[in-house]
């Protein structure tokens, strides 16, 4: 696959890691994605993709995108043959300058593009991206549409610092440590979470502390869990093991196990490093 991505331009910095461009053929018809502390957009150029989020959801079809808010939980990719889009990865509360509606309506429920952006102009856009002449144009493209729509957000700047703190400790701040220094009742900080992230504090918190955790796993080689667990802030192990099956579906030496086998059968792939193989 072809996948090139690049970090914003202000003054969207604040809002997004990084825009990105995916081509090609996937490495598996159908992969999983563990939970994670970020949120997503895709503008799909080619076939309809397939989501499914939780196991007791029937999976859905998106032709031309969709939003994906932060998850609480992994969820299903079906890519098909010769994929091709243009895409964000928003930090948690990026997307809420540009959604017409509260964040916490599309938790573990990702809406169609035009849904948020209306059809005339999803189509006006794809059309405008698919003929671009280059990766790197589109991406520009994509940025001067999101630069176009930023608005002003109530909460943001309150959101966004309190996020901060959770994302330095590794998800360990306790969260009346951040009412306090937010200066704000929980009530009211987990109130204005839900409504520009979709998640409470807490939920971030527990995200962000998995997160740490399963990125400092190497599939290659003997893992500890139960010094991994006691260095992210968990408890016991039995409780890692707990977060490990909400957010992946898989047990954590399965998943070790899935990892392995991603290398094995696609070797320096692209998407090595997250996406696990559900097939």
């Amino acid at each position: 696959m072809e996948y090139l991505s690049r970090a914003p331009r202000p003054p969207l910095a604040g809002l997004i890691d990084d825009l990105y461009y995916l081509a090609g053929a996937p490495p598996y018809a159908r992969l999983t994605l563990p939970a994670s502390p970020a949120a997503l957009l895709i503008v799909n150029l080619g076939p309809p993709f397939r989501i499914r989020t939780g196991t007791d959801r029937a999976p859905v079809d998106y032709a031309d995108g969709c939003v994906v808010t932060v998850p609480t939980e992994a969820w299903e990719f079906g890519y098909p043959p010769g994929t091709r889009s243009v895409g964000v990865h928003f930090k948690p509360w990026g997307p809420a300058p540009f959604l017409p509606m509260p964040a916490a309506e599309l938790c573990d429920r990702p809406v169609p593009v035009e849904q948020v952006w209306g059809r005339p102009a999803v189509a006006a856009l794809r059309d405008r991206l698919a003929s671009a002449g280059a990766p790197h144009e589109m991406l520009t493209l994509l940025e001067d549409e999101l630069i176009r729509r930023l608005r002003e957000t109530a909460g943001l700047g309150l959101v966004r610092r309190m996020s901060g703190l959770i994302a330095a400790t590794g998800g360990a701040v306790p969260i009346g440590d951040l009412s306090a220094a937010a200066g704000v009742s929980s009530t009211h900080l987990a109130r204005r979470f839900k409504e520009l992230i979709g998640v409470t504090p807490k939920r971030l918190a527990r995200t962000h502390r998995f997160t740490t955790a399963v990125l400092t796993i190497d599939p290659a080689g003997p893992v500890d869990w139960g010094g991994l667990a006691g260095a992210a802030g968990y408890f016991d192990q039995a409780h890692f093991g707990h977060d490990f099956r909400a957010f992946t579906g898989l047990t954590p030496t399965r998943y070790v196990e899935v990892r392995q086998r991603f290398r094995r059968e696609h070797p320096g792939h692209v998407m090595d490093g997250w996406p696990l193989p559900a097939d």
